[in-house]
């Protein structure tokens, strides 16, 4: 499994890029079929939401699986993602696996 981070428009944040690889290595122990993440760290300045973007973009069999959260810092916000993409890796897999 191969992870890509990307921080636009900020500095690199070695504290966020650690906690992510933590979270994102339970997932790819827990779906081994899990290829590739692609993950988007962004500060969004609008008076919309909370302004900490983080975007995780899972490559599996199938079509892909996308999820985002915005929230006040970037620990919520991956922690927000994450959540967010199990649930759709638990419906994935009872797609693939209907048999277990």
């Amino acid at each position: 499994m191969k992870a890509t981070v990307q921080f636009i428009d900020m500095e690199k944040s070695p504290y966020v890029e650690e906690l992510l690889s933590k979270k994102l290595n339970k997932l790819f122990k827990r779906y081994e079929w899990i290829q590739r993440a692609h993950v988007f760290y962004k500060i969004e300045k609008a008076s919309v939401g909370k302004g900490k973007i983080c975007e995780i973009r899972l490559s599996v069999p199938g079509p892909r699986i996308f999820a985002s959260s915005d929230e006040e810092s970037f620990e919520k916000a991956t922690d927000e993602t994450i959540k967010d993409l199990r649930r759709q890796l638990k419906t994935r897999k009872s797609d693939l696996y209907p048999h277990l």
